[in-house]
This record gives C-alpha cells, sequence and structure tokens, in this order.
C-alpha cells in the first residue's frame, strides 16, 4: 500500500498490498520465471538458463519507477521489464528470456496473479466478517426490533434475522469469489496471436507447465481478445461490495440518535467529530460503505473495455489494469472496514424493545386483521377486516385513545376477538412466522460452505 492521504481510509487491509506496483512487478516476473522452468521441462530450453532466469525474478531488483516511465515506449511495463530481465541474467540465458511469449501475455496473467492473491486475502477478511455475524444471527435470535419498509417501521422481527440477511449477502459474495479463484482464473499465453506458432509443437506442454507452477487455471485456448475472466472477476467484485455497502447502511441507520439500536464501541477516540464532541459515529460503517461506493463505477469500466477487437485489442487491455488495481483495492478495503465494525458492534435489545412500543401495537394491525378473519371463520373477509383494522389504527394516530381499547370496542372487531387476545395480538414478540427457521436455515448454508 502507498502512503497516499486517503489510503488508511479507502486502501485499508491486506488486498491493498497485492495491488501494488511492487506486486504487479513481482506477477510479471512471476509469469517470466514460470515460462523459462515450464519451457526447460518441455524440452524447448536448458535447464540451467531456466533455473538462471527464475533466479532473478525479484522485483526488489528492479526499478520499479524506471521500468513504469519506460512503459510509454511500447504502450506497456512489460516490454521494459523484460529488457531489465534480460540484461541481469547470464548471456547464455538471455537468448530465452520471454521466449514465445508477448507483452500481453505477461500483463494478462500478472494480472489473473494479482486477482488470485487478492481474492485469496479477501476471503480471508470475509471468513471474519460471516463468523461475526453468524454469531450475532445465534445470539439474536429472540431480540424483538422493528422491522422497516420504506423507512417506516412494518410488523416486527429479530435482530438475529436481520443478521443473518447480512450473513446471506456475504456467504453469497463468497461463494462466488470461491468459485471464480478455482475455475475462472487462467494463465494468459498465446503468443503474437494466440497460436503459440514460436514454440512448434510444444506450446501446450509449456502452457500446461506455466499453469501448474502459478496455480492458474488451463485455458481452453488463449483469452487475448475474450474477456470474460475480467467481466466476471469485476462482477464478482461489485456483488461482494453491494453486499457491504448494505451491511454498512444498515448499521449507521440503526446507529441514528433517533433509532439508537446498535452502537459501535471502538478504542478511544474513534467515532467523533472535528467540531461536535458528543458525536458516537459508526465510523467503521462509514467507511466500509465510502470504500464499497466507487465499486460500481468501476465493475462498469472493466465491462466496458470487453470489446477486443480481432486477435489482439489495440488498447482495451489497457484500459483495464487500472480499474481493475481499484476494484480490488476498494473492495478489500470495504470488507477490511466491515469486519472492524463487526468487531465493535454493540447491540441495544432494550432500545429495540422501546422503539416497537412507541407505536402502541400499530406494526402488528396486519396480525389483528389476519386474526379477525381467521375467528369469524370467514365472515368477514380479508378487505372487510383489513379496513375495521385500519380504522381504528388512524383513531389511534389521531390520539383517539389506545389501539388496543379501540379495536376491542369496534362492534364488529369486538365481536369476534376479546380484549385479552388482541393484547397477545399486539405483542411483537409473537408475529415472527419463521424468522428463526430462517436463520437457522442461514447458518447452515453459511456453515456448509465454510
Amino acid at each position: 500500500m502507498s502512503d497516499g492521504l486517503f489510503d488508511a481510509v479507502l486502501a485499508a487491509g491486506p488486498v491493498a498490498g497485492q495491488v501494488s506496483d511492487r506486486a504487479w512487478v513481482q506477477a510479471m516476473l512471476d509469469f517470466e520465471g514460470a515460462l523459462a522452468l515450464a519451457s526447460a521441462d518441455a524440452g524447448v530450453i536448458p535447464t540451467a538458463a531456466a533455473e538462471e532466469i527464475a533466479r532473478q525474478c525479484r522485483a526488489d531488483d528492479y526499478g520499479i519507477a524506471e521500468i513504469g516511465s519506460r512503459a510509454v515506449d511500447i504502450g506497456n511495463p512489460a516490454g521494459p521489464l523484460v529488457r531489465a530481465l534480460t540484461t541481469r541474467v547470464t548471456p547464455q540465458a538471455a537468448a530465452y528470456v520471454h521466449l514465445g511469449a508477448t507483452s500481453q501475455d505477461v500483463s494478462d496473467t500478472a494480472a489473473m496473479l494479482v486477482t488470485a492473491r487478492s481474492f485469496d486475502a479477501l476471503r480471508t477478511e470475509l471468513r471474519s466478517a460471516a463468523a461475526l455475524l453468524a454469531g450475532l444471527a445465534e445470539e439474536h435470535a429472540y431480540t424483538v426490533m422493528p422491522g422497516r419498509s420504506l423507512l417506516q417501521q412494518a410488523p416486527p422481527v429479530t435482530f438475529g434475522l436481520t443478521a443473518a440477511g447480512w450473513l446471506s449477502g456475504i456467504t453469497a459474495a463468497q461463494s462466488r469469489l470461491n468459485a471464480i479463484r478455482r475455475d475462472r482464473l487462467a494463465v494468459q499465453f498465446g503468443g503474437a496471436v494466440g497460436t503459440l506458432a514460436a514454440l512448434g509443437d510444444n506450446g501446450i506442454r509449456v502452457l500446461s507447465g506455466i499453469a501448474q507452477r502459478l496455480e492458474l487455471t488451463e485455458p481452453v485456448l488463449p483469452w487475448h481478445t475474450e474477456r470474460s475472466r475480467i467481466a466476471e472477476a469485476a462482477t464478482a467484485l461489485g456483488q461482494t461490495c453491494g453486499a457491504v455497502a448494505k451491511i454498512a447502511r444498515d448499521i449507521t441507520l440503526l446507529a441514528q440518535t433517533e433509532i439508537g439500536e446498535v452502537v459501535e464501541l471502538g478504542p478511544a477516540g474513534t467515532g467523533g467529530s472535528s467540531t461536535m464532541p458528543h458525536k458516537r459515529n459508526p465510523v467503521a460503517a462509514v467507511l466500509a460503505a465510502g470504500s464499497a461506493g466507487p465499486a460500481p463505477g468501476l465493475v462498469a469500466a472493466l465491462l466496458g473495455a470487453s470489446a477486443h477487437e480481432h486477435q489482439r485489442a489495440a488498447g482495451a487491455w489497457h484500459a483495464e489494469w487500472r480499474p481493475l488495481s481499484e476494484l480490488l483495492r476498494t473492495t478489500g478495503s470495504a470488507v477490511h472496514w466491515l469486519v472492524i465494525s463487526l468487531e465493535r458492534l454493540r447491540v441495544d435489545p432494550e432500545r429495540m424493545r422501546s422503539n416497537l412500543e412507541r407505536t402502541g401495537g400499530l406494526l402488528l394491525a396486519e396480525n389483528v386483521a389476519i386474526e379477525l378473519v381467521s375467528a369469524s371463520q370467514g365472515a368477514v373477509g380479508r378487505q372487510t377486516a383489513g379496513d375495521a383494522v385500519a380504522a381504528c389504527c388512524r383513531a389511534a394516530l389521531a390520539d383517539c385513545g389506545e389501539l388496543v381499547e379501540l379495536l376491542a370496542d369496534d362492534p364488529l372487531i369486538g365481536q369476534y376477538l376479546e380484549r385479552r387476545r388482541l393484547a397477545e395480538l399486539l405483542d411483537p414478540a409473537g408475529y415472527l412466522g419463521s424468522a428463526d427457521e430462517f436463520i437457522r436455515r442461514t447458518l447452515d448454508d453459511w456453515k456448509a460452505q465454510s
């Protein structure tokens, strides 16, 4: 990670180190080393030359800034890096550096390695987030809170169900990233136009050897202008950021002063304000949301670069480098801050119950209407029941009395439901449906994928 002004905030976590300039150069050198060793295994070049080339493939031995400045000569950094590598090896080995490869083979394989290594770091962080969410779902399976629809209170849920919903999004993101890491991050090796003609009959053997050494998938054929691998990685990262942003948004809303159902309790000095000493900002959730924010635009940039002409494109693969790095970095930062937010999160069940009681039972109006239809054995239709209960709700909102009394005094409702039963129907804990079963199913799904 660089030392930029915003990096500690928007490039936090271990993924940032996997997309640094040094990491990219090392990934390109890893390709060159694997190419040489695989070529030796296939009998294309001498083993001694391959070993000499591999020994010189350490990024710390190269001037990264100089390589970057020389990239303008041919339009990519692979060329100057290959030249620098060639000058470092013995004259006997120099003739075999980069044999059969083209610059795009180097940069594309480096992109896959950078992505794979970022995915590995990202998956570790996602596992931490998922474990924390699973703990919240189990601990608060019966902690009743208001459900919210269009930002208004709705029938009750549990905080455990809320956390299970968060967990479901993270589990889905994990599953997608795992599948792409396993099946779709492939080595690129096709030579000038994807035929490996320079290697004669040895091209496939060398390709297989590179894939094995780099622990990347071996593609069916070179994918110089078939960019679905980049697109799939991009959309999976966008999906991950979406899952993080949803959780972060919920946490910031639940932590509002007027709601106060959760709070982040971080180390001293966190969550404060430059002007308002009283503030307890959920700063980690805020930074998770802020990090995730650029993802849709970066995904769009990568999808927009997918149209590559003929066998090798003019500019389209170049257009992928920066948004791919930024998307990996920002996704890693978003997940990192989410883990911190969840570690700091404290739930206030009493405040949740208090917020439920603010409406005097209005949230349970649906329960009363359904019971009225049942108690009347269908004599009162669903629409009629709903209208009768809605009239009582309007009266309660107009301060004409408590809802339970208004319902009991209504001629139609009171005919079928006693006050005691109405009070039971207005108890939030009695109207949770299959919430506990949904939590269990979500936890089972998470455990099956862990």
